[in-house]
């Protein structure tokens, strides 16, 4: 296979895989690069593709939120990702979770046996030559040496943040006579294990945090750091004020230890939650492995074994993996990128993923789909398309490409990645006050357009979407 009649992808993780997948059922040759297992990133544990580095979750199922209807977009677009990650999903509440080693393992066999791919297990640390099809998809954890070559091709400083991944601890150690089952709200099962404390235990845990060592930043000193604000550290939450972490990922509303009975008084049950809570979200299918929702942390491991341990119901927790921070690159894409994905100023190279500045599992895959879909149209002599703006892969694909934000960015340098969201979308004609009634008419317009798109591609479509 000669590189002049194939697309070349760099990087294997969700966007290179979701777009190498959709080029090979469009019939073109794919050669796919992965630097892993030669040279790995500090995130990475494993040398299967589409690893998922911070959690197991691509967020929520339900469609009346952001997360849950771009799922369901990619669902209808036959996500090759999202299909899969459907197959091996965890019981995780209202949220779409995964077994982590399963998903990337059924990735990386399906990707390595499809006969128009081809694996390459090195790595790509320059742009290859205009004349050639690429997709840049090598992720926020792109490697020094290519990080520098984008550098160079863009004339632009590369933005960045730092970005920390949970630590994963044994199920069987929990103690089930304090942690117990059950979701917020008593939405869908009691999927969760919550660890309730006390407001002592909470100023007890929160002071701790403060005062427990750190890992030493490799790139900068600690205190010029940038995180991302959707994604912080538990000891930068505890950092920024008493009630901060219970106002995030330790808030115990719509929850109730079931020890104090079956209280079916909404008022009673306001009495009797805890102070806080700390959620765990099952990480494999038998369950033995557990996740610490929104623990994301930069502690020494040390510390983390330590402070972590104070948790009620975890006492005597066994680690399987500690928490890491890591620093994720991504570019000024509204200065350099359509909304088909395409550098403005070379249209043989597109880029997908979290690199160009879409925060998320599925918001990685939706790039990736994109991408690989307008490669292959590329490759065929066809126009690339984009989505509508109603939609949410259209919303953000848009945002990131936003020539109106590239004037903006001219004079104050600051464009941080965006998650899925409803606040991109354009209003509605009908003003809804009520939110969940809102959302759904956002859900439902979204789709609508969604399906035209479908329609007047339908060429291409009715191929790609059947296999």
């Amino acid at each position: 296979m000669s590189s002049s009649d194939s697309i070349t992808i760099i990087g294997a993780g969700l966007a290179g895989s979701e777009a190498a997948w959709q080029i090979a059922n469009a019939g073109i040759p794919v050669r796919l690069y992965e630097m892993r297992p030669s040279k790995r990133s500090p995130a990475h544990h494993s040398n299967d593709f589409a690893e998922l580095v911070c959690s197991n979750s691509f967020g929520a199922l339900s469609t009346d939120r952001a997360a849950g209807l771009l799922q369901e977009e990619l669902r209808q677009l036959n996500s090759f990702i999202i299909n899969t990650a459907d197959q091996n999903s965890v019981p995780a509440g209202g949220a779409l979770a995964v077994d982590r080693e399963r998903f990337s393992s059924n990735v990386t066999n399906k990707l390595s046996s499809n006969p128009l791919i081809s694996i390459h297990r090195q790595e790509l640390s320059d742009l290859p030559s205009q004349d050639q099809i690429t997709i840049l998809a090598s992720g926020p954890l792109t490697s020094s040496e290519l990080a520098e070559n984008i550098k160079r091709f863009t004339g632009l400083d590369q933005c960045h943040f730092y970005d920390a991944a949970s630590p994963i601890i044994e199920g069987e150690n929990i103690d089930l006579s304090i942690a117990f089952r059950g979701s917020r709200y008593d939405k869908g099962d009691a999927d969760y294990i919550n660890c309730p404390l006390t407001q002592h235990e909470y100023l007890s845990f929160r002071k701790a945090l403060l005062q427990a060592e750190q890992a030493e930043l490799k790139d900068f000193e600690r205190d010029s750091a940038t995180f991302f604000e959707g994604c912080l550290p538990i000891e930068e939450l505890a950092q920024r004020g008493e009630d901060t972490m219970r106002y995030g990922p330790l808030k115990p509303i719509g929850l109730w230890d079931p020890r104090w009975g079956d209280l079916q008084n909404r008022d009673l049950r306001r009495t009797k939650r805890a102070y806080a809570v700390v959620q765990l979200r099952q990480e494999d299918r038998a369950g033995r492995l557990w996740n610490l929702v929104g623990f994301q942390t930069n502690l020494k491991w040390g510390a983390q074994k330590k402070v972590f341990r104070m948790i009620p119901g975890l006492q005597n927790a066994d680690f399987v993996r500690f928490g890491v921070m890591h620093r994720n690159t991504f570019l000024e894409s509204p200065k350099l990128l359509k909304p088909t994905l395409q550098f403005r100023d070379r249209l043989t190279l597109f880029a997908a993923g979290q690199i160009i500045g879409t925060e998320g599992y599925a918001a990685a895959v939706a790039g990736g789909w994109l991408a690989g879909t307008n490669a292959a149209l590329l490759a065929r002599g066809k126009e690339p398309i984009s989505f509508p703006k109603e939609t949410m892969i259209g919303a953000l694909t848009h945002f990131i490409s936003d020539l109106e934000l590239k004037e903006k960015l001219n004079k104050r340098n600051k464009f941080q990645p965006m998650p899925p969201n409803f606040g991109l979308f354009p209003e509605l004609n009908t003003r809804i006050k009520d939110k969940r009634s809102r959302y759904g008419a956002y859900r439902d317009r979204a789709l609508k357009k969604l399906n035209e798109s479908i329609n007047r591609n339908k060429d291409f479509f009715k191929v790609s979407l059947s296999l």
